[in-house]
């Protein structure tokens, strides 16, 4: 939708009385040119838990992590057979060749073709003018690489060569069945230092994210991204990926089904794609779609917070937290108290070192005054409502947020609302939404709620936020 049309057309479409000072929906910002990629990083931390860590090594290694442990007999056999096709993945800057960043990847059978992960080559996908591929191999070769495919919600890629592999890695036609405890074997350049092999369990398939990952309890230290864990004879169960930095063993793999499909396409395919930004775009617009279907997929869950009831959704994917507090400005008094939920995503799709997307948030704040009167009560929530952020006009990811301010009623429930959008700089089409609203209906008591939608496209970030702003209510206590 253009947005010339959109200020016309595209307004809260659910059953609600705007205030008389209502305007048009906010325009979508118009996104200007294109900014350089940054540097890749980390997976989304995971709520009230530290985050996973990606294990590509971002200029150059991790110096926090710990050493793998010596490998046993088996292990060290595997890797023996296996180290000829092993690659670490260099992202370079053109000018000078300066090393940029660091991760692994594995020749696939007797091809010159090697898998990795999308985060390892995410800079030379996004910004080819100034950063390119090299490989080297565990004798010290190396050589240019050519990007074929990108799988960006799977964190894939495929690239090509000037060499081939001796048929090590085999990469299976088929499903690959894996029992629990299952020996895995994990290998790559950890912490840039050399190529090494770590040895754990497959322990299952983990669903928090959008798109499942194999647990594996075996130490993945950055550098090791992109890097295969095979079985004892050397079929690709997984590709490394991640690791938690809470706990102890605890590791990601991306399942090889992904990676199947994405050999596939360069197999039909009789050049690579001229524009990867382009690609990386669909791909997350296909994304969000699937993400917003599903996140909407029937009513929202209902919560109750004193008199209000808020709109939440609590599945797999995104985990729902709360916590109450009384606030006190002196020993012998507590003037207001407040509950507070917030749901989360448990993932988001990584573009670029300071790019993650793909995640809807939604935060409730029920404050309420226990000993302020109701001028004081009044300063407090507004001043709550006034420190909420929506991003900085000197982003070089997104455009500057464009809001409009409205006092809205969906039937039960008057508010303050504000809405705010803002345009991805280099890929069309996606858009972070924020929704805060604020209840206007008691001086002594105030629900603030907020949605944060982020890498949407404009109608289904309107949708989202009828959604919301529809499902907020005042209930009757008894």
């Amino acid at each position: 939708m253009k947005p010339t049309r959109l200020a016309a057309t595209v307004q809260f479409a659910i059953t609600m009385t705007w205030g008389a000072a209502a305007s048009a929906a906010p325009v979508p910002p118009t996104a200007p040119a294109a900014q350089p990629a940054a540097q890749p990083a980390a997976q989304l931390p995971a709520p009230r838990r530290a985050p996973a860590q990606g294990a590509q090594g971002a200029q150059g290694a991790q110096g926090n992590s710990a050493p793998l442990p010596i490998p046993s007999s088996a292990a060290q056999k595997l890797y023996a057979a296996a180290k000829a096709d092993l690659l670490q993945v260099r992202s370079l800057l053109k000018s000078g060749r300066t090393q940029s960043s660091v991760g692994s990847g594995f020749l696939v059978g007797t091809s010159n073709l090697v898998l990795t992960n999308y985060h390892v080559v995410s800079q030379f996908a996004l910004d080819p003018d100034t950063y390119t591929g090299e490989w080297v191999d565990t004798a010290g070769q190396r050589g240019n690489i050519e990007l074929l495919a990108v799988d960006v919600l799977h964190d894939l890629a495929v690239v090509r060569v000037n060499r081939y592999g001796t048929g090590f890695f085999k990469v299976p036609e088929g499903e690959v069945r894996l029992t629990q405890g299952q020996y895995l074997y994990s290998l790559g350049n950890p912490l840039d230092l050399g190529f090494a092999i770590s040895e754990g369990a497959y322990n299952g398939i983990i669903s928090r994210s959008f798109y499942d990952q194999l647990m594996f309890t075996g130490p993945i230290n950055a550098g090791m991204s992109g890097g295969p864990s095979v079985t004892a004879d050397g079929e690709v169960a997984g590709v490394n990926v991640a690791k938690r930095l809470d706990g102890e063993l605890v590791s990601f793999l991306v399942p090889i089904r992904y990676a199947q499909r994405l050999l596939k396409q360069v197999e039909g395919r009789p050049a690579p794609p001229k524009d990867f930004t382009a690609v990386v775009t669909q791909q997350l617009l296909a994304h969000q779609k699937a993400m917003i279907d599903h996140l909407l997929t029937g009513p929202l869950t209902k919560k109750v917070m004193g008199p209000y009831e808020v709109p939440v959704r609590e599945t797999e994917q995104m985990r729902c937290w709360g916590n109450s507090s009384a606030q006190a400005t002196s020993r012998s008094e507590k003037p207001f108290a407040v509950d507070t939920t917030s749901c989360t995503m448990e993932s988001s799709v990584f573009v670029s070192g300071s790019l993650q997307t793909g995640a809807v948030g939604i935060r409730h704040q029920y404050l309420r005054s226990t000993g302020l009167d109701a001028i004081r009560f009044a300063q407090l929530s507004s001043a709550s409502f006034k420190n909420e952020d929506f991003g900085s006009y000197k982003d070089t990811r997104l455009t500057g947020p464009q809001c409009t301010e409205q006092f809205v009623t969906n039937g039960s429930l008057p508010m303050r609302a504000v809405l705010c959008v803002r345009a991805y700089r280099k890929f069309a089409g996606l858009y972070d939404f924020s929704l805060i609203t604020a209840s206007t209906d008691d001086g002594m008591m105030n629900l603030q709620s907020r949605l944060d939608a982020r890498g949407v496209s404009y109608d289904n970030g309107m949708r989202t936020a009828r959604a919301f702003l529809e499902a907020l209510a005042r209930v009757s206590v008894k």
